[in-house]
């Protein structure tokens, strides 16, 4: 059974995409086989994958299919395209923003997504990781709804900590409602600096996280931005400190799953 993990913070601009994408290559360079769902309209994570947009299928035509029951292998397989950096991956483009309406009348509309990634045919993959759109709403339940646990980037910046009570309020309504066994798989610390601030929220998530927080801290440095622009994983560059620091986490992962 594959893993299901879903990175999430309703806060923008804190790293989720850029850490769904390396983890993922990071995992495969691991020899694990891996699945990301882009489930943000913007689609970053689709392009930073390399995705040219075209008329294949996406998150949103599944989700459609699943919220019918019209749903088929064929057409979840015909969704999967494959990187060049060995990651598999499920697009998604701007017609995901228009969820609410075509969830609107589904049947047990939080659990979409879960119908289609407990699908048979995904069981071959050791993880499969959901990127996150950042807001809270139908699409973040269904992927809380959908995962074993969450991954939470969280910007070293002023404000970062005040989103997370409202995340954690919807973590915690999924859990004790319809995902019994999810947990918070961890808080990854992202963009810190040698600011007062950043060593200021880096202390308040260890005070409040404990060893929830990775023990690996991702760096604010401009490759960051090279490389969703180059549409390379910062992991694959052997110069990359923060590629380095990506595998440090994705060794991390692989211990906690483990457990």
């Amino acid at each position: 059974m594959s893993k299901i993990i879903a990175i999430a913070n309703q806060k923008g601009g804190v790293g989720k995409t850029t850490t769904a994408v390396n983890l993922a290559v990071g995992l495969v360079k691991e020899g694990k086989r891996v699945l990301a769902v882009d489930l943000d309209p913007q689609a970053n994570l689709s392009e930073y994958l390399g995705y040219e947009y075209d008329s294949r299928t996406n998150i949103s035509d599944l989700m459609v299919a699943a919220a019918g029951n019209n749903l088929t292998d064929e057409l979840l397989k015909a969704s999967i395209l494959h990187n060049a950096e060995g990651v598999d991956y499920i697009p998604s483009n701007i017609s995901l923003a228009s969820a609410d309406l075509f969830l609107s009348n589904a049947m047990c509309r939080e659990y979409v997504l879960k119908r289609i990634l407990k699908k048979e045919i995904l069981n071959n993959y050791h993880y499969i990781l959901i990127d996150c759109l950042p807001s809270l709403g139908i699409l973040l339940t269904n992927a809380i709804t959908a995962a074993d646990s969450l991954i939470i980037p969280v910007q070293a910046q002023k404000f970062a900590l005040d989103g997370l009570v409202q995340l954690e309020q919807v973590y915690e309504l999924v859990k004790v409602n319809v995902n019994p066994n999810l947990k918070i798989e961890g808080v990854l610390l992202t963009m810190l600096d040698n600011t007062n601030m950043s060593k200021a929220v880096e202390k308040a998530l260890k005070d409040k996280y404990g060893r929830t927080l990775f023990v690996t801290r991702i760096h604010r440095r401009v490759e960051a931005t090279n490389s969703t622009y180059e549409r390379k994983s910062l992991v694959s560059n052997i110069n990359s400190v923060l590629g380095a620091e990506y595998i440090n986490v994705t060794k991390e992962l692989i211990e906690r799953s483990l457990v």
